[in-house]
């Protein structure tokens, strides 16, 4: 109550009854698997990476029950008294993905089909408050806004998920599907507006950790430790390593599951898949970058042709006269030179119009800009599905050459799967 003393005295601003005094979590663990302290301290950092630090909190191991679970109460005030914790969109998604990830490194069990404890948004509410057009636009805010890298990508996206999107004025409004009257960002408080959404975008290009997202962490490759000590590391290095690759092992583990990923086999057909496919697609866009220079080329050539044309025929008809070639002798040579470039390019003495050039290259720009729509997400996805690869033969012991195991539930420790509970 005193930081939110504070918070009204220094932002000017309170919310009376409506203020939410604080945030409650519930973190279970499977029976018998987890010692009380142990399961307070992952009850800790689950906190401190959900709220980043920046709100206080307590963590309350209870072991009344057959299960040890924690209750994380956090401040809805920060600890600087100057913001206040925003509820997003799948913030429960995120706090599931925190806590299996910090099981998964101190192999514990992970739920591996978790189903959803509540229905829609107005039975939450108890079905007496249907949710405001506004409660509609920032849910799909929250929920699009994660996937997005640039504003321009996240308008996109509002557009194609069928919201009217006006962006040319003073304001952006957006109009949702179903609703009559467009609705300003501004007007949807602090944390929508088109300031506050161009820095979470900002943000989410350079999260490392928990956050706003529902989006998995990037995995990385395994560090091969016996090869980094010969090469002369220290023990210092060997201690980092092993921390290093027991986390990235964690992560693997939860990427193959939230991929519906359980054999070896489908590992190595996928990866080998999305490969391909990402392949076939920077193949294809490179061959539009060489038509759409090979069509500029000629447009300029017929450029050059048309404006040096009229200088030329005078030229013939002056007999050739070396005067007057050394007075236009620029206009002489560009003209011979793209008459040479259409000659190469064996056009049967028949230079297509201006016209059909242009829109032949619209066309293969409105192509690209599709492909560049899948373009990055086949590359992340490749990259990704590589690494798991790569991670799991490690894990494994598997190499290159050798059978595959049946499935991925033999890996062994340091990551563990099993049916979970949280």
């Amino acid at each position: 109550m005193l930081a939110k003393s504070e918070y009204e005295r220094v932002t000017g601003r309170g919310l009376g009854k409506r203020d939410v005094l604080a945030y409650h979590i519930r973190q279970s663990f499977k029976p018998g698997e987890v010692a009380p302290e142990e399961a307070n301290e992952i009850g800790r950092q689950l906190a401190l990476s959900f709220t980043k630090g920046r709100h206080a909190f307590v963590v309350c191991t209870h072991i009344d029950k057959a299960h040890v679970h924690n209750h994380i109460i956090f401040n809805s005030t920060t600890l600087d008294c100057t913001h206040k914790f925003v509820d997003f969109f799948r913030s429960g998604r995120v706090v599931r993905r925190i806590s299996d990830l910090l099981c998964a490194e101190h192999g514990l069990s992970v739920i591996e089909n978790p189903k959803p404890s509540r229905g829609s948004y107005a039975d939450w509410l108890g079905g007496k408050k249907p949710p405001t057009w506004k409660d509609v636009i920032r849910a799909k805010i929250d929920e699009l806004a994660p996937d997005c890298k640039t504003f321009d990508e996240f308008i996109g996206a509002l557009r194609k998920a069928g919201c009217v999107v006006k962006d040319g004025g003073k304001y952006i409004s957006v109009t949702a599907p179903g609703q009559k009257k467009p609705t300003r960002l501004k007007s949807l408080g602090e944390n929508y507006t088109e300031a506050a959404i161009r820095e979470r975008l900002g943000k989410a290009r350079t999260r490392t950790g928990g956050g706003d997202s529902g989006t998995h962490t990037r995995v990385s490759l395994l560090v091969d430790i016996q090869a980094k000590i010969r090469e002369g590391k220290g023990a210092g290095y060997e201690q980092w390593a092993k921390i290093f690759n027991l986390k990235e092992a964690a992560k693997t583990l939860l990427f193959l599951q939230e991929s519906g990923i359980g054999t070896y086999e489908e590992l190595v057909k996928k990866s080998a898949a999305a490969s391909a496919e990402y392949s076939a697609i920077s193949k294809r866009i490179s061959e539009i970058d060489g038509q759409q220079k090979e069509i500029s080329e000629l447009q300029k050539q017929i450029g050059v042709y048309g404006k040096t044309r009229a200088v030329y025929e005078a030229y013939r008809r002056s007999g050739w006269k070396r005067s007057y070639y050394d007075e236009h002798a620029a206009d002489v040579i560009a003209h011979r030179r793209a008459k040479k470039f259409f000659d190469l390019l064996n056009l049967g003495g028949k230079v297509p119009p201006m016209a059909t050039l242009k829109q032949e290259w619209a066309t293969l720009n409105s192509e690209k800009k599709l492909l560049y729509g899948d373009y990055h997400r086949l590359k992340d996805s490749a990259r990704e599905l590589a690494v798991a690869l790569g991670n799991t033969r490690q894990i494994l012991g598997i190499e290159r050459t050798t059978q595959a195991p049946e499935t991925m539930r033999e890996t062994p420790r340091p990551t563990k799967q099993h049916s979970t509970e949280r």
